[in-house]
């Protein structure tokens, strides 16, 4: 990257230096969870000796990961090492891309996945390559009108569908009609920038494992409902990807009761029935919003419009029996939604556990369902996360590419 300096590229591990780059993870990863935090106690909670950690905290800083707080000092011993570090939120941003169907996030995010800057940009209607266009052309002064005085590190661009991480690839996203999208290449190309490929709910995922509830790092599955159905699942804090790139599929759980048609050929499948084209779909031929739109219902539903609700409470439902699913299959710690109305209103996420809690043969607590806690910026955390994940599991190798 051209913007290492030298004392950056000092600190920059060798090839092959992997022992370093975990260490220095290892670091990082306990100053995220802990800081301001003390080197000795980064060195009890690490398992690191206290001269490992203090090399590490130097380069780390060297960097611009880490920073450290004399104001916080306290009357301890005198002396460096006793000096309180944080993740340094000041110098670094890396850049997100949520790529939806009626628009794309772009966002900005400090080191700590707090959004500086979010603008959702519509997408009017295109599809296939005609997304993109518009946005490889604007994405450079984006990140550059709203970088300040801080350095991007990278991209992280996420959508639905069957992502391939490895290759950035979008491998199939139906409603975008994408087949084989070289999204990596067409945004390093147009940014000069390292990017990160995913589908959203692993992004989602990681986000909740790095910035959520505690729980997230033993277990988490992560369900998405929006335009497109996702669902992804870590275990000990990583997520996993499956042959060839996709989590699973819960887009094609079978729904009792619905007759809606799925581009596989078959009826009822989860991703029609629960899909905002779905609801947005019914809800004006129910003549609540004059077409399909989200604003619209989402005001009939603030609004007390019955028809509104009941249509929401009716999706609701069919979530919880997903979940309920996919709960007695995985049994995790943590169930996490990300969907409009359940972030919107908690009476929603109320059917949606009401729903859980009667369907799941393991008579689970549906205290461990939980919406997605960072509302309008979920999608925009996520995006940024896709970066951050790699940032924090190898941190000097991810700025040296």
């Amino acid at each position: 990257m051209t913007t290492i300096t030298a004392m950056t590229a000092r600190a920059l591990p060798r090839a092959g230096d992997d022992r370093r780059d975990a260490n220095a993870a290892a670091v990082l990863r306990t100053v995220l969870d802990h800081g301001p935090v003390a080197r000795s106690r980064v060195a009890a909670l690490t398992g690191l000796s206290a001269s490992a950690v203090s090399r590490q905290v130097v380069d780390l800083m060297g960097v611009g990961l880490l920073r450290e707080h004399p104001e916080l000092s306290g009357t301890g011993t005198l002396g460096r090492p006793q000096l309180p570090v944080d993740v340094d939120t000041d110098r670094l941003a890396v850049a997100g891309l949520h790529i939806g169907v009626p628009y794309t996030t772009f966002a900005l995010l400090d080191l700590r996945g707090r959004v500086l800057h979010r603008q959702e940009i519509s997408n009017r209607g295109r599809t296939g390559f005609a997304v993109l266009r518009p946005l490889l052309a604007r994405l450079p002064r984006l990140i550059a009108a709203r970088r300040g005085e801080r350095t991007v590190v990278g991209v992280g661009a996420v959508t639905g569908g069957t992502v391939d991480p490895v290759r950035g690839v979008t491998i199939r996203h139906n409603p975008l009609d994408w087949r084989d999208m070289p999204l990596r290449d067409l945004l390093r190309e147009a940014t000069g920038l390292p990017v990160q490929v995913d589908n959203h709910a692993r992004a989602l995922t990681r986000a909740e494992i790095l910035f959520g509830h505690p729980a997230a790092r033993r277990s988490v599955v992560q369900l998405f409902v929006g335009h497109v159905v996702d669902a992804a699942l870590a275990v000990a804090g990583a997520v996993h990807l499956g042959p060839p790139s996709p989590t699973g599929d819960v887009g094609h759980l079978p729904v009792p009761d619905s007759d809606e048609p799925c581009h596989c050929g078959r009826r009822g499948c989860l991703a029609v029935a629960a899909s905002d084209t779905t609801l947005f779909a019914a809800a004006a031929r129910e003549g609540i919003t004059a077409g399909p739109d989200r604003a619209g219902l989402i005001a009939a539903v603030r609004e007390g419009d019955r028809r509104a609700d009941r249509l929401v409470r009716e999706r609701a439902r069919v979530i919880g029996r997903a979940l309920a699913l996919l709960a007695d299959v995985v049994n995790p710690d943590l169930l996490v939604l990300t969907e409009t109305f359940a972030l919107l209103d908690p009476v929603y996420l109320d059917v949606v556990r009401s729903e859980f809690a009667l369907r799941s043969h393991l008579h689970r607590d549906a205290d461990l369902l939980i919406a997605q806690q960072r509302g309008a910026d979920a999608l925009a955390v996520a995006a940024g996360a896709a970066v951050l994940g790699e940032l924090y599991a190898r941190p000097f190798r991810t700025l040296a590419s």
